[in-house]
């Protein structure tokens, strides 16, 4: 499976999301994520709660979704509101397209301590949702739109 995760500024929840489906999944998924609007850098919060987590950030940017042009994912999920009220690429049109909806961490504000619990919020979040697309993975890509359908209404 070919999966694109897709935020705006592709710097947080798209690049927290990448890491954790590219570790758990290993070469079951190969996982990108882009923005429409990259910021240029990851966020810093979203590298060190990475790495706290265990998770490898090498190789993590913040990059446009037009390097994808040519790549052409089986799944595009999108992490924020924003994004998923975007008009896709036209080469992104025959993806299956899923929204997860996933709160800013690094746009709260608080204390360090409620500013870590919102990212390891998040990641644990994103965790159990990669666990639930390993196991559609799996299946023949014919039912993957039937089986992704039915994780996206559990959610």
């Amino acid at each position: 499976m070919k999966l694109l995760y897709v935020c705006t500024h592709n710097r947080c929840r798209s690049i927290l999301s990448e890491a954790v489906t590219r570790s758990r999944a290993g070469s079951l998924i190969d996982v990108r994520s882009a923005g429409s609007q990259p910021e240029g850098e990851v966020h810093p919060l979203s590298l060190k709660y990475l790495q706290q987590t265990g998770y490898d950030i090498d190789g993590l940017v913040s990059e446009s979704w037009d390097v994808y042009a040519g790549w052409a994912p089986d799944v595009v999920i999108t992490v924020c509101d924003r994004a998923a009220g975007e008009a896709c690429p036209l080469y992104l049109g025959s993806a299956i397209k899923l929204h997860w909806g996933l709160e800013d961490p690094s746009a709260l504000g608080g204390t360090a301590e409620q500013i870590e619990a919102a990212f390891l919020s998040t990641i644990t979040c994103i965790e159990q949702r990669v666990d639930q697309l390993i196991t559609v993975a799996q299946l023949p890509p014919t039912q993957w739109q039937s089986a992704l359908a039915i994780l996206v209404l559990e959610s």
